[in-house]
């Protein structure tokens, strides 16, 4: 096991207001979720969906990698975002076993207008969370 450097009291300091800035940020997320009558899961999910490299559709594995939840989990997130009307599921046309999971239309417009707020967001929150990763990285040094 490789040996652990002690931190100084500055390290800390930018550490837990790098862990702040990002909690703030974590924080708007789950609550313009909530006012969007989603679950913050299920907004991760249907970013995911639609922020897959190189297509709009994903198989449940797929998802399951990118949330880092278990694939019975994500089969359940799923299924409550089929009944939402939010996502559909699509059989593969090579592998009638696979199943792709896509958005629907009301998942595209739930997802765009969280997508802009966030957008809004970072672009009031970015320089702090920048500052405190450049202190942390020793960018500046």
């Amino acid at each position: 096991m490789a040996k652990t450097k002690k931190l100084s009291k500055s390290q800390y300091e930018m550490l837990a207001a790098f862990r702040y800035a990002l909690r703030q940020f974590h924080h708007f997320s789950e609550e313009a979720a909530h006012a969007a009558s989603i679950t913050p899961q299920q907004h991760q999910a249907l970013l995911a969906i639609k922020g897959f490299p190189g297509r709009d559709c994903v198989t449940v594995g797929e998802l399951a990698e990118r949330l880092q939840l278990r694939h019975h989990s994500v089969v359940g997130l799923i299924d409550r975002l089929v009944l939402e009307k939010l996502v559909a599921r699509a059989p593969s046309a090579q592998d009638r076993r696979q199943v792709f999971v896509q958005l629907t239309r009301c998942g595209e417009n739930v997802l765009e207008k969280l997508s802009s707020a966030h957008t809004e967001q970072l672009k009031r929150m970015g320089p702090e969370l920048i500052l405190r990763l450049e202190q942390l990285t020793g960018v500046d040094e």
